[in-house]
């Protein structure tokens, strides 16, 4: 079975899509073939082909290879709402083993998979498990999308916090700027990359239309 890893971040809006599309770029120029899941999504849009998020399509279409989008994101909701209150209201149960073996899918005929969570670490996705159980489920090393913001210290810090003490083994860390009006943002990242005990993989200015190319371009993939 391939490699790979869980993409989560310190919140919702953080750029964990936009790390994950610039490290699959990453990943497909040194050789790899790559696929992407976005297990769960909420926001999704109705087409004449069903739901379908955004991000998802996006994932989609960085991938090596063509790909059903149901393996991609077998879970997608049209509100824009916590996944686990808008299945609720679609009157759906999130199904664990269901993500798990689209997951194995992928695996089985890609080098590298990446997998990215929805909102945060701890957003629940059952009544007994969450993004953090997934990704402990799956096996794979964690890589979260700091937003780099007011407060992104804190958050970073609970994080990496929260991913250790699940069990999970941080790969790394990526610095997004998120807020082009933050005072200090270098500090902030210092003082995280004193703090967290995992590599930092780069670190994404802000950037007013970003492109997985320049997202890649600031990236190291993890060994």
């Amino acid at each position: 079975m391939s490699t790979g890893y869980f993409i989560t971040g310190t919140d919702t809006d953080c750029g964990k899509t936009l790390v994950t599309l610039g490290l699959m770029q990453s990943l497909k120029a040194s050789g790899y073939r790559v696929a992407g899941m976005k297990p769960v999504a909420s926001g999704s849009q109705q087409t004449a082909q069903g739901l379908r998020n955004e991000d998802a399509v996006s994932i989609q279409r960085r991938a090596s290879d063509a790909i059903d989008y149901r393996l991609i994101n077998p879970y997608a909701f049209e509100p824009a709402i916590a996944p686990h209150l808008a299945a609720s209201d679609a009157g759906i149960r999130l199904e664990m083993d269901v993500i798990v073996e689209c997951y194995r899918q992928l695996a089985a005929t890609s080098d590298r998979v990446l997998v990215e969570g929805v909102g945060g670490w701890r957003v629940p996705l059952g009544t007994d498990w969450g993004i953090a159980e997934l990704a402990r489920k799956l096996d794979l090393p964690v890589i979260l999308v700091v937003g780099v913001r007011l407060g992104c210290i804190n958050h970073g810090l609970l994080s990496v916090e929260s991913i250790m003490g699940s069990g999970c083994r941080l790969a790394g860390w990526v610095a997004n700027h998120v807020d082009p009006g933050m005072l200090e943002p270098e500090g902030s990242i210092e003082t995280l990359s004193r703090l967290i005990g995992a590599p930092l993989l780069g670190k994404v200015p802000y950037l007013d239309t970003p492109s997985p190319g320049d997202v890649a371009a600031r990236l190291v993939a993890p060994d």
